[in-house]
């Protein structure tokens, strides 16, 4: 069986999430690629847009976002991602399990006594009126109704697991500071949620299987479940096997992969990209080892931005002095050479003119850090 090192797989990684080369895609078959962008942070998704999509512009999202063909949502690991509306709706009942599972894990002791079925039919009464509602708002209408369990854990219950939730725009526009609201999924899109398969087969665990190794492959079954959260999928893993081509890593994993998906060469020059807070090409991976040091692990789930040099993380990166008249700050993580810190220059002061709509494309390298 081939083995795949790591330069060849962080090779393969950087091509299916479009950081060896931009691409002319549309925003919406780059999200839908993606399998979603992470988005609890809700303006890092088009600084992630930006280093993925050539001339990108942040009307292309907004109008996406408005126009209900994106949608922020809880879905993967229980975190607001932003999906197409297709997946959205195809791949929530997937996750419904997993995302109240969590819920309920993290507030054991305050959701005591519980029940579940019974808080998800009350607050599903209130939202029928159609009108979006924040989670306080929600919980407000809830109170009287039953003893209730502390306001923060009933609210996270009822929009991150119990009702499938739409956030509203302005929520994720571009330079919009604005609350959460929350509608139905299902009202909000006008479509309904696609059940599980009443046949047990999974159809869209298997879709969820494909989908992951087409934008993150070659990868293991405990990537993927990283990635997703869920469980339950080495069944769909084992239905799909045979359409599969196999590889190991240096550790001795096993891999599978498309047999059709890119695999550049392991030589193939890498440009340095600006990655955003909790970047699909960090957090899709149970070993990050392909892309990030283990030393520097912690650092996606801290929601730090990193800059990419030769394909690997090698400086965190922040905006100072405020939006749109800010300052790129590159915090190197080892030393840089001459051409490395030319590169970053020059990529950082075309995020700084994209970041402040071309009024800066000012660039600072700390120069006492590594």
């Amino acid at each position: 069986m081939t083995v795949l090192d790591s330069r060849a797989l962080n090779r393969a990684t950087l091509a299916r999430q479009f950081l060896l080369d931009r691409t002319d895609t549309p925003v919406l078959g780059v999200v839908a690629h993606l399998c979603g962008m992470q988005a609890q942070e809700p303006q890092e998704p088009f600084a992630g847009l930006w280093s993925r999509v050539r001339a990108f512009r942040p009307a292309a999202l907004d109008g996406l976002l408005t126009g209900r063909d994106v949608v922020r949502t809880h879905l993967m690991r229980r975190t607001v991602h932003l999906v197409t509306a297709g997946d959205a709706l195809a791949w929530r009942a997937r996750h419904d399990a997993m995302l109240r599972r969590r819920v309920l894990t993290t507030y054991r002791r305050e959701l005591a006594g519980l029940d579940p079925d019974e808080v998800a039919a009350a607050g599903r009464e209130v939202m029928a009126d159609g009108r979006p509602r924040t989670m306080a708002e929600l919980v407000d209408a809830l109170t009287g109704r039953r003893p209730a369990p502390p306001r923060r854990a009933l609210g996270e219950l009822l929009v991150a697991a119990l009702i499938p939730m739409a956030q509203l725009p302005p929520r994720g526009l571009w330079r919009a500071k604005a609350g959460v609201r929350n509608l139905p999924l299902a009202a909000w899109l006008g479509r309904d949620i696609a059940p599980l398969s009443p046949d047990g087969s999974d159809q869209a665990g298997r879709a969820l299987v494909r989908r992951y190794l087409a934008a993150f492959g070659p990868a293991a079954s405990a990537d993927l479940r990283a990635w997703c959260g869920l469980a339950g999928l080495p069944a769909a893993v084992e239905a799909v096997r045979e359409e599969l081509i196999a590889f190991r890593d240096e550790r001795g994993r096993q891999l599978l992969d498309l047999p059709g998906a890119p695999r550049p060469d392991p030589g193939t020059p890498a440009p340095v990209r600006f990655l955003p807070a909790f970047d699909n090409a960090i957090l899709g991976y149970h070993d990050r080892s392909r892309i990030v040091d283990d030393a520097h692990r912690g650092l996606s789930v801290a929601g730090a931005r990193v800059v990419l040099v030769d394909g690997r993380v090698a400086a965190t990166w922040n905006l100072t002095a405020g939006t749109g008249t800010g300052t790129v700050t590159v915090t190197p993580l080892r030393r840089l050479s001459r051409s490395d810190r030319a590169a970053v220059t020059e990529e950082g002061r075309s995020l700084a003119s994209f970041l402040s709509d071309g009024d800066s494309d000012r660039v600072q390298i700390d120069a006492s850090s590594a």
